[in-house]
């Protein structure tokens, strides 16, 4: 993820396709936020006694307001960060089945029990904390929010969520749907704040743990403040995911997985691939292979029949990436394909390939959030093992071969990363823990592990 620099803190939308500013929104003050964690606290006293069938009853509102929605929804997201039509309204959709997988399965993830501890009685039963604050990102608007959100209100918590400022609409559709499908008030709450803000936010004795989901320097931020005040925090960050073709991969699978991950949300995606580490004897092969695969993307407006790739978000981000392309071509990366910032207006960058990346390119040690894709050539799955663990990120990552058995051995034992696939591409599901290690963060989301993140594991014993 990119960071979100003071001079963007203020909520305002502004329509990536066209450059133009279309509304904005004030922080609100000290005061308000104070009212809203006020809010949070009382409406968790209510709320932790509240029944999992009724929580899940809730759950399952919401989950079928946002298929009734999702048009509008994806509508909202494409002016605010330029996410076309079709992906816009999936991401409402998978919203809705979180929310329905921890409805059905919350309970029975924080069952109690027993254990022979020299105790009449001894067991080990999950309770509720209270508020939890949620920093979340641009990029998937929805999908950060209720991934989140959704096991952390059927444990019992309140949620108080300080969404991006490029996402007012979003933010704000949230809180209302939330209120529209019976929860009571408090239990998600919306702040608009900069980042001072979210820190004495973090502070308040009122929050009781924090997740975000951004950016290395944000991460970095957000854990150091969460320290300072004994809070527990969980933080997914950036990634830098190689996707590994051996010698003997299906290289139309291989291509075709890799430049959907690549191309997903306009390549601004955490876990999309980002290097493409491919043994020498197919590189030539995949190579071209990949060309057509990101010619057959339609660039154009998000809201317009048939785009499938939008502009990047912010013009700076653009910025950032051209100059990351330029840097990698400078240190002896071939441009395949694209290369160049879009002529027009908006922030549109085309698919890009770039090939012969070297291990001291930007393209290699940097995270390019937007369209490019990078190829590294390695003599072998040694090397290619060799240099996908050569980062300091490990969230995602990918190997394809049509040899199983070595696949499953390179994905469990070799790539250091929280997720790893083999024949496909990374994304997040429901029913799987996520998350990454090293510089791409700490504690996991989703799955049984996720629900289990910010609740007190509490020892209870009778003597």
């Amino acid at each position: 993820m990119l960071v979100t620099t003071s001079s963007l803190e203020n909520y305002c939308v502004i329509d990536p396709s066209t450059g133009d500013a279309l509304e904005s929104y004030s922080n609100h003050s000290a005061a308000e936020i104070d009212k809203a964690l006020e809010a949070s606290t009382l409406a968790f006293e209510s709320w932790k006694r509240t029944s999992y069938g009724a929580r899940a009853e809730l759950l399952n509102k919401v989950a079928s307001k946002l298929r009734e929605e999702k048009s509008v929804l994806a509508g909202a997201m494409a002016i605010e960060m330029g996410k076309p039509i079709g992906i816009g309204e999936a991401e409402a959709e998978k919203c809705a089945f979180v929310l329905e997988y921890y409805a059905e399965n919350g309970e029975s993830f924080l069952q109690s029990y027993t254990a022979e501890a020299g105790f009449r009685e001894s067991y080990v039963t999950y309770r509720p904390l209270g508020p939890i604050f949620g920093i979340m990102p641009w990029n998937f608007p929805l999908w950060q929010v209720f991934r989140a959100c959704a096991p952390i209100l059927m444990a019992g918590n309140t949620f108080v969520l300080k969404h991006a400022p490029r996402v007012p609409r979003t933010a704000l559709a949230i809180e209302r749907i939330f209120l529209e499908a019976g929860f009571p008030a408090g239990v998600v709450r919306n702040v608009f704040a900069d980042n001072q803000q979210a820190a004495d936010i973090i502070a308040s004795p009122a929050i009781k743990g924090v997740c975000l989901t951004g950016s290395e320097r944000a991460g970095s931020a957000v854990a150091s403040t969460a320290g300072r005040h004994l809070k527990k925090v969980l933080l997914e960050l950036g990634g830098s995911d190689p996707y590994i073709v051996l010698e003997d991969a299906d290289l139309d699978l291989a291509a075709n997985k890799t430049a959907t991950s690549r191309m997903l949300n306009n390549g601004q995606t955490c876990i999309s691939a980002k290097r493409f580490i491919v043994v020498d004897a197919v590189a030539d092969a995949f190579a071209d292979k990949m060309i057509a695969e990101l010619k057959a993307y339609k660039m154009g407006h998000p809201t317009e029949e048939g785009v499938n790739q939008g502009p990047v978000s912010r013009e700076d981000l653009r910025r950032q990436l051209s100059d990351q392309v330029d840097r990698s071509v400078e240190a002896g990366a071939g441009v395949l394909l694209g290369g160049k910032p879009h002529d027009g207006d908006g922030f549109f960058y085309p698919a890009t390939l770039l090939d012969e990346v070297g291990v001291d390119s930007p393209a290699f040690n940097e995270e390019l959030f937007g369209p490019v894709g990078s190829i590294i050539r390695v003599r072998d799955e040694k090397e290619a093992i060799q240099l996908s663990n050569a980062t300091s990120l490990g969230l995602g990552g990918a190997v394809f071969t049509q040899d199983i058995d070595r696949g499953k051995r390179i994905a469990e034992e070799e790539i250091e990363v929280g997720t790893c696939v083999v024949n496909d591409f990374v994304r997040s599901d429901p029913r799987l823990p996520f998350g990454g290690i090293n510089r791409s963060g700490f504690g996991r989301e989703l799955g049984a592990e996720g629900i289990r993140e910010f609740v007190n594991i509490k020892t209870v014993c009778v003597g």
